[in-house]
């Protein structure tokens, strides 16, 4: 998603509660904080030898003991407004940045409200070959991978 629709999505529901749903369906707390709002620049070159440049929103969500807090739309709106310097004239995508239960980045795909909230639901970043046409690997169909779990041994 890109921060422009997010932002316009918030402005039109400033006073639900935020709520994060990640990939697997269960939610990040719901007195979880932004604790930052960051222009995330990517420069790098792919295994082609193609230089490249990327740039991202991403938030962190971050939650403590304080479980009355509540962050509303329209607060989130203000942070990301303070953030605008940081972006110009970029429109980047958003992703989240949460520990769950380790330090991970997901895209916000859509967004949804209901009568009690406005949702984030967040999805899964893949690692890709950039380079396919020139490293002959096929392209992956991320729908048909399956993990086998690790059998461990006392």
């Amino acid at each position: 998603m890109k921060l422009s629709q997010l932002k316009t999505g918030l402005a039109l529901h400033p006073d639900k509660p935020v709520r994060f749903v990640l990939p697997t369906g269960s939610a990040i707390p719901p007195h979880a904080h932004i604790t930052e709002v960051a222009r995330i620049s990517k420069h790098f070159v792919d295994c082609g030898g193609v230089r490249r440049e990327d740039a991202f929103c991403r938030m962190q969500a971050w939650h403590a003991d304080d479980t009355s807090h509540r962050l509303t739309a329209g607060k989130l709106l203000m942070i990301l407004e303070k953030a605008a310097p940081l972006f110009g004239d970029l429109d980047p995508e958003v992703d989240v940045e949460h520990e769950a239960p380790f330090l991970s980045i997901f895209p916000v795909e859509t967004t949804t409200q209901s009568d009690t909230a406005f949702v984030l639901r967040l999805g899964i970043r893949h690692a890709d070959c950039l380079a396919q046409d020139r490293c002959g690997v096929p392209p992956t169909n991320f729908q048909a991978l399956t993990f086998k779990p690790i059998s461990r041994k006392p």
